[in-house]
């Protein structure tokens, strides 16, 4: 065993992440330099999605107006199913 004394002041000192945990508490892993967040919430340079972020549309087949489109076209071949189903 050493009998060295450990500097562990400025670690515990330093600024902590903070974010909201799966549990309901908060995160206590320290911040990253310069940032609020640790490494894993999001603290790390270059981390996050960029300006606008085009990489979360991956189809487009739930954007407002695909499913405005697919709800008319619903609507439109049930009047149509019903409008031949009385003409005959």
């Amino acid at each position: 065993m050493s009998d060295h004394k450990r500097n562990t002041g400025p670690m515990l000192s330093s600024p902590r992440c903070g974010a909201k945990t799966r549990g309901g508490g908060l995160c206590k892993a320290p911040a990253v330099r310069d940032k609020r967040r640790c490494r894993m919430h999001g603290g790390a340079a270059g981390s996050g999605a960029p300006f606008g972020n085009k990489n979360a549309q991956k189809s487009g087949f739930y954007t407002r107006k695909a499913i405005n489109e697919r709800g008319w076209a619903r609507a439109l071949a049930w009047h149509s199913q019903k409008t031949l189903g009385e003409t005959k």
